[in-house]
């Protein structure tokens, strides 16, 4: 899943950065709040990490502006100010969670998770489509009481997939959900890692559990 974070402390940024991304999250990260704004209207994330002191615009500001033009991505607002009128004013304004500094980054990483279950409207760590089955804090799959081995990004592909089962899922939408803002790739590595998928988790003779919607993109489900 991807995230953003929009912190000024370096220190703290590439903290909260190095560990998302050993969760197997996609991390982009802005140092300011007009910074941090580009990325948010720019870009769909899964969750957006917001401090609310930031240089240039602070988060409350940056979080206004997303609700105003009609935004949902789930919001964690990060502050050192922990009393109830600065919590009230950030939920009032859309915020989706509060997380008051300091704070454990095992804190963080759970209710990360819990946000991205909720925008996509699951409450269960476990996805089960048919024989298939994905443990996502564990990042563990199971088919037909099998467990699966997968690299790194064929997992995250498959856990984007089946989060929007039933959906068709563009290229694009794929490729921002494997890869931050400024990575460089090749242009069939979609096709080329849906292929990996389709090796590990068809049974030869029978239909793919990811099919491809000509000129769309991908849709993953049974009787797709």
């Amino acid at each position: 899943m991807r995230v953003l974070i929009v912190e000024d402390q370096e220190r703290l940024r590439r903290w909260l950065q190095k560990g998302l991304k050993e969760a197997d999250f996609v991390v982009d990260a802005a140092a300011d709040g007009p910074e941090g704004l580009w990325y948010a209207l720019g870009n769909r994330y899964d969750v957006i990490v917001l401090d609310l002191m930031l240089p240039g615009l602070d988060g409350l500001s940056i979080l206004r502006r997303l609700r105003e033009a009609g935004r949902d991505d789930q919001v964690l607002i990060l502050t050192a100010k922990d009393t109830v009128p600065d919590r009230v004013q950030g939920l009032d304004l859309g915020a989706d969670d509060y997380l008051v500094k300091p704070f454990a980054f095992e804190e963080l990483l759970a209710r990360v998770r819990a946000l991205v279950r909720r925008g996509y409207g699951k409450h269960s760590p476990a996805i089960e489509i048919g024989e298939l089955r994905i443990d996502t804090a564990k990042r563990r799959v199971w088919l037909r009481e099998q467990e699966i081995e997968l690299r790194a990004m064929e997992y995250k592909l498959l856990e984007y997939l089946a989060r929007r089962a039933g959906e068709t899922v563009s290229r694009t939408e794929i490729w921002e959900h494997l890869y931050d803002f400024g990575s460089q790739t090749v242009s069939n590595v979609v096709d080329v890692y849906v292929g990996c998928l389709r090796r590990k988790l068809d049974r030869p003779g029978a239909k793919s559990l990811i099919q491809t919607r000509r000129g769309l993109g991908y849709v993953l489900g049974v009787g797709s």
